[in-house]
């Protein structure tokens, strides 16, 4: 798998399939379709263990007299996961993140009642009003998967979300609305995640002054986003970088350890790198590549 920068649209799927393609192309669809199943397989085993909302705490405070050495402040990190989904996909995630320096990581559960991004974003805010009361920081960060990123967007652009969180790195969001399984459109949040809903149209409204810095990982075999570019942020007032991921579908982005350390990387880069173009960021980084 190799993870690029990406700065124009990419192209629609059925442009891609040119005939010299077609056989290398099938051959990535099956390994991803493949890694698909299996993901699926181990999410529903885990499933069960993420439905009760974890439990929150404050971080423990050194005592007052020991020596404290000089270290990075970094923001807790929320996550936030998918549509039908719970807190247990993020597993693999939130060890990776862990063992790289994360010292709060907080998984939230929205209820698979839901049927307004609006009324999850709202949720979301007051948790994360209560995560910067108990940790005593400013800003959070945010990464959503599917649903996730698109309610934590309209919380940042719509809710005034952007003056507590600093970095919303979104995994397969259909930022644009996606076309797939019409035939869930009975569900009202499935409706609002379709192109030109009300939704889609008020994140395409004006942002002017957001503080926030967008990061969006789209996968070129991820079969639940149609069109494939709408996963990739596109809005002329955000500070937006789009990560394109080869060879792994929807299921994969918040498993697969590749994808793990270019949200680390994200999550960790320097104020000077937020002015660059995503090509350059990525370029910076060393890029990302898998056998």
């Amino acid at each position: 798998m190799k993870v690029t920068g990406t700065e124009p649209p990419v192209l629609p799927f059925r442009q891609r399939l040119l005939p010299g393609r077609l056989t290398g192309l099938s051959v990535a669809l099956l390994k991803a379709t493949a890694l698909e199943l299996a993901i699926l397989a181990g999410h529903l085993l885990l499933y069960p263990s993420g439905i009760v909302q974890e439990r929150r705490t404050s971080p423990a405070l050194p005592p007052s007299d020991a020596t404290r050495l000089p270290t990075e402040a970094k923001p807790p990190v929320v996550l936030l996961h998918g549509f039908i989904d719970n807190r247990s996909v993020f597993v693999l995630l939130r060890r990776n993140l862990a063992q790289h320096g994360r010292q709060h990581i907080e998984s939230l559960n929205y209820s698979p009642l839901t049927y307004d991004i609006r009324t999850a974003a709202e949720l979301l805010g007051r948790h994360i009003e209560d995560i910067c009361e108990r940790t005593g920081r400013d800003r959070v960060d945010i990464v959503g998967h599917s649903l996730g990123g698109l309610i934590a967007r309209y919380y940042v652009q719509r809710l005034g979300g952007d003056l507590r969180v600093r970095t919303l790195i979104t995994l397969g969001t259909p930022h644009s609305g996606t076309r797939v399984v019409p035939l869930m459109n009975a569900h009202p949040i499935v409706r609002q995640m379709r192109p030109g809903s009300d939704v889609i149209q008020e994140l395409r409204e004006p942002a002017p002054d957001c503080r926030t810095r967008f990061v969006s990982f789209w996968s070129d075999l991820d079969h639940l986003m149609d069109p494939l570019e709408t996963a990739a942020i596109d809005h002329p007032d955000l500070l937006a970088q789009s990560v394109q991921v080869s060879g792994i579908g929807h299921l994969a982005l918040p498993v697969h350890p590749a994808v793990a350390t270019g949200i680390r990387q994200a999550l960790d880069s320097e104020e000077k790198a937020v002015r660059t173009t995503p090509v350059e960021a990525v370029a910076e980084a060393g890029g990302l590549t898998v056998a």
